[in-house]
């Protein structure tokens, strides 16, 4: 596979070499290929608008920010997206990068599914949300010239059915936890794919706490 893709560079150091092969191995196709795509929209996106980001910070966020949905991969009481941030500092640890590196990348992927946030975080952590956004959501979907989005996808294609793949990928990496999506995006999801969820109400939580008035 080409090493560019839409005028992006695929990082190729020895750290995002075993990035991609850590988590080729570990995640399915859809999985894995959206995880690109989220790079290479990320990247677009920064160079786009002229963000001084770093290519090999932003690979590892996009690649490792859905880990936490995988099998062996998932706590019993943790967001999948902590998860995924908590795997990705502990893959990082021996490359010798530093805290505020690593903190970086651990904060693009705790906070991809938090709306209105990361954008005003530095570039790498705004970029894995943009890169998120765009190939799940569509966000800005007019902003990326038709030349690159086929050339994304041509590399790392959508299939046929990823809108509805993707939202089992969802169900299935926290349906276990499901007090885990409160006030987060992917309470919209169990709602939707699993018949007899209720979502936790934040103001039914303050009428009942113990306090008096």
């Amino acid at each position: 596979m080409s090493s560019t893709i839409a005028g992006i560079s695929i990082p190729d150091s020895a750290l995002a070499k075993a990035t991609t092969e850590y988590i080729r191995d570990v995640e399915s196709d859809l999985l894995y290929h959206h995880s690109r795509r989220v790079f290479l929209f990320g990247a677009l996106s920064g160079e786009r608008k002229q963000l001084a980001y770093n290519p090999e910070l932003l690979y590892v966020g996009a690649m490792f920010h859905d880990l936490g949905l995988v099998e062996g991969h998932r706590s019993d009481d943790d967001r999948f997206e902590v998860d995924s941030a908590n795997a990705a500092k502990a893959f990082l640890q021996p490359y010798g990068l530093s805290n505020d590196d690593i903190e970086q990348v651990w904060l693009s992927i705790a906070l991809h599914t938090t709306p209105g946030v990361p954008q005003h975080l530095r570039p790498n952590v705004a970029l894995v949300t943009a890169g998120v956004e765009m190939d799940v959501l569509g966000i800005d979907y007019a902003a990326f010239p038709t030349a690159q989005r086929e050339a994304v996808v041509h590399a790392h294609p959508r299939g046929e059915g990823f809108k509805e793949c993707i939202l089992c990928a969802f169900t299935n990496g926290f349906k276990h936890k499901p007090d885990t999506t409160f006030g987060t995006v992917n309470a919209d999801v169990l709602v939707d794919c699993e018949p007899g969820f209720r979502p936790m109400n934040f103001v039914e939580i303050i009428r009942k706490s113990p306090w008096v008035s």
